[in-house]
């Protein structure tokens, strides 16, 4: 058993051995990509009572190569890569690729989420109330220098998988006011557990949408909670939540809820827009961005 919990970084490979019909790496992008351990197979996670599953077509990077992409790769500050326990990226793709994508694994101990809401909101008033919630935000938004934010509609409409119990929804956002810019997804996927949430933040364009729904199924299943900790695991007297499944979706999962449902947070929500990753992270009704993070397009051959 003890030889299990450590099997992660027994079965971390280089780049050469998880890419190994690649050959088009510039000199710039090796010596980054030789900083980082890919891991597949089953990967422990640390105070989460829970395993990832990562099969052959995804990989996974822990929390220090995350940093490492986020800040060294992609050009993000540091607190992009606060709190986070890794990355999933699908395994066709290098993180100094273009056209790389992956989510960014986080889990809240924030207890049991109730799903007794899933099937009885209204979604499409959910949607307005965070549209009329976003439009309020931008006054204070634009006053700290930053863009405004649209939130176009639902890229992907909230749905919940009842056998998986996990929430999966997309926002479609536009930032600023040029009707030029290209939209910018935002996409959330979220695993409960007996505890707490698993929560799966894709980085990725709007134009890659289809290719992340086709990984969704695969994704809401990585997660294996220990004996015990699972979902359907819960008994009376256990902590739980301070939200439902509509107050995440608004607020954020982690954010103290409003008395009106709104968006309080878009919790390490990661955005591309143009192909240039941008982090907003709203924390409040008067917290809003503490900054625009970009990503840098991979090193020139």
């Amino acid at each position: 058993m003890l030889f299990a919990l450590f099997t992660a970084h027994a079965d971390a490979r280089p780049y050469q051995e998880m890419f190994p019909d690649r050959s088009d790496f510039s000199d710039a992008e090796k010596p980054l990509l030789e900083k980082l351990d890919f891991q597949q197979g089953t990967i422990k996670l640390p105070d989460a009572k829970a395993t990832l599953n990562v099969p052959a077509g995804f990989y996974y990077l822990n929390s220090a190569d995350t940093k490492k992409v986020l800040v060294d790769i992609w050009g993000n500050p540091p607190q992009a890569a606060e709190r986070t326990m890794g990355m999933i990226f699908p395994a066709k793709y290098a993180p100094t690729d273009v056209e790389s994508w992956g989510s960014v694994v986080k889990y809240s101990a924030d207890g049991y989420v109730s799903d007794a809401d899933a099937a009885t909101t209204d979604y499409d008033e959910l949607l307005q109330n965070i549209k009329d919630s976003i439009k309020e935000n931008n006054v204070e938004r634009e006053k700290q220098g930053f863009e405004k934010i649209t939130l176009v509609g639902w890229a992907s409409t909230p749905h919940y998988d009842k056998t998986a119990h996990a929430m999966h929804w997309a926002r479609d956002l536009l930032f600023g006011d040029d009707a030029q810019t290209p939209h910018t997804l935002n996409y959330s996927v979220r695993v409960f557990g007996r505890e707490g949430v698993f929560e799966f933040d894709f980085v990725a364009g709007l134009e890659q949408l289809k290719e992340i729904e086709e990984v969704i199924p695969t994704v809401t299943k990585l997660v294996q909670f220990d004996k015990g900790m699972a979902y359907t695991d819960y008994v009376e007297g256990d902590k739980i939540a301070a939200y439902g499944m509509a107050g995440m979706i608004a607020a954020g999962a982690g954010a103290k809820i409003a008395a009106k449902v709104g968006l309080l947070a878009l919790a390490a929500a990661f955005l591309k827009k143009a192909g240039i990753l941008i982090v907003v992270v709203l924390g409040g009704a008067l917290r809003f961005a503490k900054g625009l993070f970009s990503r840098n397009k991979p090193p020139a051959a």
